[in-house]
């Protein structure tokens, strides 16, 4: 834990989210981590907001030890265990469960059995290690592909069709329901999932006051950045872009 700060003036006029400015902050880093932290933003609550209903960030995936024995631990704690741990249906070396937190954000903890020929993962270190996926939700996946593409060189990756079972709740489908989605690769063995959402998710606004709820904005490492900026990607995703 590296403590508590606010969110400077400067870095809310980046965001362009004035609200933001002076709201507490907390930087939490897995124990064994040396290359990635998490940043917490206490903001107003915003009624009515359910992961996987609107566009942008809906949820992130972290790769973790053992997932079974992190299940028991949070049973009783503020999260709220929307899937038990299971094997996947596709691989049964990717053991998972979904979360979740306390602003309402989906986490994915997921447990790598052995490595998994086709799918490079990185290595748990501690019981809870980094995110090393994050998923987006737009209203159309070529677009969310052609953006990080056309902006990024990020390669474009084949679409599948795929149960999204928090999604598919949310819009009162079926569990069984396949979305349009697609894992573009990013370097350090990490992916972004990009999922196409139905007609009726909700757009997230041209112009935000206060930061998104749930999971409000990624910080990218990105070559050849001289300095810190954000930008807005397809789906109205918050993406922070730093030197690296």
């Amino acid at each position: 834990m590296l403590g508590y700060d606010t969110v400077s003036a400067a870095q809310a006029r980046l965001w362009r989210t004035p609200g933001a400015e002076g709201r507490r902050m907390l930087h939490m880093a897995p124990a064994a981590a040396d290359d990635f932290v998490f940043r917490f933003i206490e903001m107003p609550a915003q009624p009515g907001y359910r992961a996987f209903g609107r566009h942008g960030w809906n949820a992130a995936e972290l790769i973790v030890d053992k997932v079974d024995p992190l299940a028991e631990r949070l049973a009783a704690s503020p999260f709220e265990i929307v899937a038990p741990p299971m094997d996947l249906s596709f691989c049964p070396d990717i053991r998972a469960m979904q979360i979740r937190g306390p602003g309402g954000e989906i986490l994915y903890l997921t447990e790598f059995k052995k490595p998994v020929p086709g799918l490079d993962s990185p290595p748990a270190r501690c019981a809870v290690d980094r995110t090393f996926i994050v998923i987006v939700g737009g209203a159309s996946l070529d677009a969310m592909q052609d953006f990080y593409a056309t902006r990024f060189a990020v390669p474009r990756a084949p679409a599948l069709e795929s149960r999204v079972q928090t999604m598919a709740l949310e819009f009162g489908l079926s569990r069984e329901h396949r979305f349009r989605i697609a894992a573009l690769p990013l370097a350090g063995r990490c992916y972004i999932e990009a999922d196409e959402m139905p007609a009726a998710a909700l757009p997230l606004p041209a112009e935000q006051h206060e930061l998104p709820p749930g999971i409000a904005i990624v910080s990218f490492a990105a070559a050849g950045q001289a300095t810190t900026g954000c930008i807005r990607g397809a789906a109205g995703e918050m993406l922070e872009i730093i030197p690296g």
